[in-house]
Protein backbone atom coordinates (compact mmCIF):
# COMPACT_ATOMS: atom_id res chain seq x y z
CA UNK A 1 0.00 0.00 0.00
CA UNK A 2 2.70 2.96 0.78
CA UNK A 3 4.82 1.34 -2.17
CA UNK A 4 1.67 2.23 -4.89
CA UNK A 5 1.08 5.74 -2.36
CA UNK A 6 4.68 6.71 -3.17
CA UNK A 7 4.64 5.64 -6.49
CA UNK A 8 1.39 7.80 -6.93
CA UNK A 9 2.30 10.90 -5.04
CA UNK A 10 5.84 10.96 -7.93
CA UNK A 11 3.07 10.56 -10.80
CA UNK A 12 1.66 13.29 -9.43
CA UNK A 13 4.13 15.20 -8.92
CA UNK A 14 6.06 14.85 -12.40
CA UNK A 15 2.53 15.54 -14.10
CA UNK A 16 2.82 18.99 -11.91
CA UNK A 17 6.48 19.52 -13.10
CA UNK A 18 5.04 19.21 -16.30
CA UNK A 19 2.35 21.52 -15.60
CA UNK A 20 4.36 24.37 -14.38
CA UNK A 21 6.57 24.06 -17.17
CA UNK A 22 4.81 23.97 -20.51
CA UNK A 23 1.80 25.91 -19.13
CA UNK A 24 0.99 29.38 -16.69
CA UNK A 25 -1.10 27.05 -14.33
CA UNK A 26 -0.16 26.99 -11.10
CA UNK A 27 0.93 23.92 -9.20
CA UNK A 28 1.26 23.15 -5.53
CA UNK A 29 4.26 25.12 -4.49
CA UNK A 30 5.74 21.76 -2.73
CA UNK A 31 6.36 20.64 -5.96
CA UNK A 32 10.40 19.59 -5.74
CA UNK A 33 11.90 20.17 -8.65
CA UNK A 34 15.30 18.94 -10.25
CA UNK A 35 16.79 18.47 -13.67
CA UNK A 36 16.56 15.01 -13.40
CA UNK A 37 13.00 15.00 -12.91
CA UNK A 38 11.80 17.49 -15.27
CA UNK A 39 13.53 15.47 -17.06
CA UNK A 40 10.70 12.91 -16.29
CA UNK A 41 8.12 15.15 -16.28
CA UNK A 42 8.49 14.87 -19.68
CA UNK A 43 6.09 11.52 -20.41
CA UNK A 44 3.04 13.92 -19.20
CA UNK A 45 3.71 16.53 -22.00
CA UNK A 46 0.74 14.73 -23.96
CA UNK A 47 -1.41 14.56 -21.02
CA UNK A 48 -0.76 18.27 -20.47
CA UNK A 49 -1.88 19.16 -23.87
CA UNK A 50 -5.09 17.47 -23.32
CA UNK A 51 -5.74 19.63 -20.41
CA UNK A 52 -4.86 22.54 -22.16
CA UNK A 53 -6.82 21.98 -25.29
CA UNK A 54 -9.73 20.89 -22.77
CA UNK A 55 -9.92 24.22 -21.25
CA UNK A 56 -9.83 26.03 -24.62
CA UNK A 57 -12.76 24.01 -25.78
CA UNK A 58 -14.78 24.52 -22.49
CA UNK A 59 -14.17 28.23 -23.21
CA UNK A 60 -15.39 28.04 -26.93
CA UNK A 61 -18.16 26.18 -25.90
CA UNK A 62 -19.56 28.76 -23.52
CA UNK A 63 -18.58 31.88 -25.46
CA UNK A 64 -19.85 30.36 -28.82
CA UNK A 65 -23.58 30.56 -27.04
CA UNK A 66 -22.92 34.37 -26.36
CA UNK A 67 -20.70 35.54 -29.06
CA UNK A 68 -20.71 34.81 -33.31
CA UNK A 69 -18.37 31.56 -33.78
CA UNK A 70 -15.29 33.62 -35.46
CA UNK A 71 -15.23 35.21 -32.27
CA UNK A 72 -15.77 32.21 -29.89
CA UNK A 73 -12.87 30.70 -31.88
CA UNK A 74 -10.34 33.48 -31.85
CA UNK A 75 -10.62 33.51 -27.72
CA UNK A 76 -10.04 30.42 -27.52
CA UNK A 77 -6.75 30.60 -29.62
CA UNK A 78 -5.63 33.82 -27.42
CA UNK A 79 -6.41 31.50 -23.99
CA UNK A 80 -4.12 28.82 -25.78
CA UNK A 81 -1.66 31.97 -25.77
CA UNK A 82 -2.05 32.80 -22.48
CA UNK A 83 -2.01 29.32 -20.34
CA UNK A 84 1.06 28.59 -22.39
CA UNK A 85 2.92 31.98 -21.81
CA UNK A 86 3.25 31.33 -25.81
CA UNK A 87 6.06 28.65 -24.92
CA UNK A 88 5.54 26.77 -28.33
CA UNK A 89 5.10 29.93 -30.50
CA UNK A 90 8.05 31.45 -29.19
CA UNK A 91 10.02 28.34 -30.74
CA UNK A 92 7.79 28.88 -33.37
CA UNK A 93 9.41 32.56 -34.35
CA UNK A 94 12.52 32.03 -32.94
CA UNK A 95 13.00 28.76 -35.70
CA UNK A 96 11.63 30.97 -38.57
CA UNK A 97 14.07 33.48 -37.47
CA UNK A 98 17.45 31.18 -37.24
CA UNK A 99 16.60 28.51 -40.06
CA UNK A 100 15.63 31.63 -42.36
CA UNK A 101 18.36 34.09 -41.60
CA UNK A 102 21.12 31.87 -40.67
CA UNK A 103 23.48 30.32 -42.89
CA UNK A 104 26.25 28.60 -40.64
CA UNK A 105 25.28 26.15 -37.89
CA UNK A 106 26.45 28.77 -35.38
CA UNK A 107 24.70 31.63 -36.73
CA UNK A 108 21.27 29.80 -36.45
CA UNK A 109 21.61 28.88 -33.01
CA UNK A 110 22.65 32.28 -32.02
CA UNK A 111 19.86 33.95 -33.77
CA UNK A 112 17.55 31.37 -32.29
CA UNK A 113 18.87 32.83 -28.76
CA UNK A 114 18.31 36.17 -29.41
CA UNK A 115 15.31 37.16 -27.49
CA UNK A 116 13.96 39.54 -30.38
CA UNK A 117 11.71 38.36 -33.22
CA UNK A 118 12.38 39.35 -36.66
CA UNK A 119 10.70 39.37 -40.00
CA UNK A 120 10.60 35.71 -40.31
CA UNK A 121 9.25 35.22 -36.95
CA UNK A 122 6.68 37.47 -37.28
CA UNK A 123 5.23 35.90 -41.03
CA UNK A 124 5.78 32.83 -39.39
CA UNK A 125 3.53 33.75 -36.31
CA UNK A 126 1.06 35.64 -38.44
CA UNK A 127 0.35 33.15 -40.71
CA UNK A 128 -0.02 30.07 -38.46
CA UNK A 129 -2.53 32.03 -35.87
CA UNK A 130 -4.30 32.59 -38.74
CA UNK A 131 -4.93 29.82 -40.67
CA UNK A 132 -5.76 28.11 -37.37
CA UNK A 133 -8.20 30.25 -36.55
CA UNK A 134 -9.84 29.92 -39.73
CA UNK A 135 -9.23 26.23 -40.07
CA UNK A 136 -11.22 25.85 -36.35
CA UNK A 137 -14.16 28.51 -37.58
CA UNK A 138 -14.71 26.01 -40.72
CA UNK A 139 -14.58 23.51 -38.53
CA UNK A 140 -18.07 23.98 -36.93
CA UNK A 141 -18.80 21.72 -34.24
CA UNK A 142 -15.71 19.60 -34.74
CA UNK A 143 -13.32 22.49 -33.52
CA UNK A 144 -13.89 21.40 -30.32
CA UNK A 145 -12.86 17.79 -30.33
CA UNK A 146 -9.96 19.21 -32.75
CA UNK A 147 -8.50 21.40 -30.18
CA UNK A 148 -8.16 18.70 -27.28
CA UNK A 149 -7.03 15.96 -29.17
CA UNK A 150 -4.99 17.79 -31.16
CA UNK A 151 -3.40 19.95 -28.50
CA UNK A 152 -2.31 16.41 -27.38
CA UNK A 153 -1.47 14.53 -30.38
CA UNK A 154 1.32 17.76 -31.92
CA UNK A 155 3.05 17.43 -28.44
CA UNK A 156 3.63 13.87 -28.04
CA UNK A 157 5.06 14.51 -32.11
CA UNK A 158 6.72 17.10 -31.29
CA UNK A 159 8.93 15.68 -27.71
CA UNK A 160 9.11 12.20 -29.34
CA UNK A 161 11.32 13.92 -31.76
CA UNK A 162 14.08 14.18 -29.19
CA UNK A 163 14.54 10.19 -29.12
CA UNK A 164 15.80 10.28 -32.81
CA UNK A 165 18.02 13.93 -32.49
CA UNK A 166 20.70 14.77 -30.59
CA UNK A 167 20.39 18.01 -28.50
CA UNK A 168 22.31 21.18 -29.96
CA UNK A 169 22.73 24.65 -27.99
CA UNK A 170 25.10 27.55 -28.56
CA UNK A 171 26.36 27.54 -25.05
CA UNK A 172 25.74 26.17 -21.60
CA UNK A 173 22.80 28.42 -21.12
CA UNK A 174 19.86 27.82 -22.44
CA UNK A 175 16.02 27.51 -21.30
CA UNK A 176 15.15 24.26 -22.91
CA UNK A 177 18.10 22.32 -21.73
CA UNK A 178 16.17 20.75 -18.29
CA UNK A 179 14.69 19.00 -20.18
CA UNK A 180 16.65 18.32 -23.59
CA UNK A 181 19.26 16.13 -21.39
CA UNK A 182 18.32 11.88 -21.33
CA UNK A 183 14.92 11.15 -22.09
CA UNK A 184 14.40 7.40 -20.97
CA UNK A 185 12.96 5.21 -23.74
CA UNK A 186 10.25 3.96 -21.99
CA UNK A 187 9.09 7.97 -21.27
CA UNK A 188 7.62 7.34 -25.09
CA UNK A 189 5.58 5.07 -24.51
CA UNK A 190 3.93 7.12 -21.80
CA UNK A 191 3.58 10.34 -23.81
CA UNK A 192 1.76 8.44 -26.64
CA UNK A 193 -0.39 6.54 -24.14
CA UNK A 194 -2.60 9.36 -23.15
CA UNK A 195 -3.36 10.21 -26.44
CA UNK A 196 -3.09 7.50 -29.46
CA UNK A 197 -6.25 5.52 -27.62
CA UNK A 198 -8.52 8.76 -28.13
CA UNK A 199 -8.10 8.18 -31.90
CA UNK A 200 -10.61 5.32 -31.45
CA UNK A 201 -13.30 7.60 -30.51
CA UNK A 202 -13.17 9.38 -34.28
CA UNK A 203 -14.42 8.00 -37.57
CA UNK A 204 -12.22 5.46 -38.93
CA UNK A 205 -10.95 6.95 -41.83
CA UNK A 206 -10.39 10.63 -39.73
CA UNK A 207 -8.00 8.74 -37.32
CA UNK A 208 -6.01 7.23 -40.35
CA UNK A 209 -6.14 10.93 -41.51
CA UNK A 210 -4.58 12.14 -39.03
CA UNK A 211 -2.26 9.13 -37.67
CA UNK A 212 -0.95 9.36 -41.23
CA UNK A 213 -0.36 13.28 -40.74
CA UNK A 214 1.48 12.28 -37.02
CA UNK A 215 3.95 10.34 -39.04
CA UNK A 216 4.48 12.64 -42.14
CA UNK A 217 4.76 15.35 -39.91
CA UNK A 218 7.32 13.91 -37.55
CA UNK A 219 9.65 12.02 -40.56
CA UNK A 220 9.40 15.71 -42.33
CA UNK A 221 10.58 17.56 -39.14
CA UNK A 222 13.46 14.67 -38.66
CA UNK A 223 14.92 15.63 -42.10
CA UNK A 224 14.75 18.94 -41.92
CA UNK A 225 15.71 19.93 -38.41
CA UNK A 226 18.20 17.09 -39.03
CA UNK A 227 19.64 18.68 -42.70
CA UNK A 228 19.56 22.28 -40.48
CA UNK A 229 21.25 21.89 -37.50
CA UNK A 230 22.18 18.41 -37.00
CA UNK A 231 19.71 18.31 -34.13
CA UNK A 232 17.09 19.82 -32.17
CA UNK A 233 16.78 22.79 -29.98
CA UNK A 234 13.46 23.86 -27.46
CA UNK A 235 12.59 26.18 -30.01
CA UNK A 236 12.71 23.41 -32.67
CA UNK A 237 10.70 21.63 -30.43
CA UNK A 238 8.21 24.38 -30.21
CA UNK A 239 7.87 24.75 -33.75
CA UNK A 240 7.03 21.24 -34.41
CA UNK A 241 4.45 21.35 -32.21
CA UNK A 242 2.90 24.58 -33.84
CA UNK A 243 3.24 22.89 -37.83
CA UNK A 244 2.01 18.85 -36.42
CA UNK A 245 -0.36 21.16 -34.94
CA UNK A 246 -1.66 23.21 -37.99
CA UNK A 247 -1.04 20.55 -40.00
CA UNK A 248 -3.90 18.29 -37.85
CA UNK A 249 -6.75 20.98 -38.21
CA UNK A 250 -6.02 21.17 -42.27
CA UNK A 251 -6.46 17.59 -42.51
CA UNK A 252 -9.19 17.27 -40.15
CA UNK A 253 -10.83 20.22 -42.20
CA UNK A 254 -10.23 18.47 -45.58
CA UNK A 255 -12.27 15.35 -43.69
CA UNK A 256 -14.64 17.42 -42.23
CA UNK A 257 -15.55 18.99 -45.72
CA UNK A 258 -15.65 15.41 -47.95
CA UNK A 259 -18.51 14.70 -45.24
CA UNK A 260 -20.66 17.37 -46.70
Amino acid sequence: MSHAFNWSLRQWQLFCLALAFFSRIPVPASTPYSPELLNQSSRYLSLVGLLLGTVQALLLLATAQLLPFSIAVLLSLVAGLVLTGAFHEDGLADTADGLGGGLSLERKLEIMKDSRVGTYGLVALFSVFLIKWQSLQALDSQAVWALVLVAGLSRATAVSLTFVLPYQQLDAVSKSKPIATSLQKRALVWIWLFVLPLLSLLPVSLALSLLVTLILCFALLFVYYRSQLQGYTGDLLGAAQQVTELSCYLVWLVWWRQQG
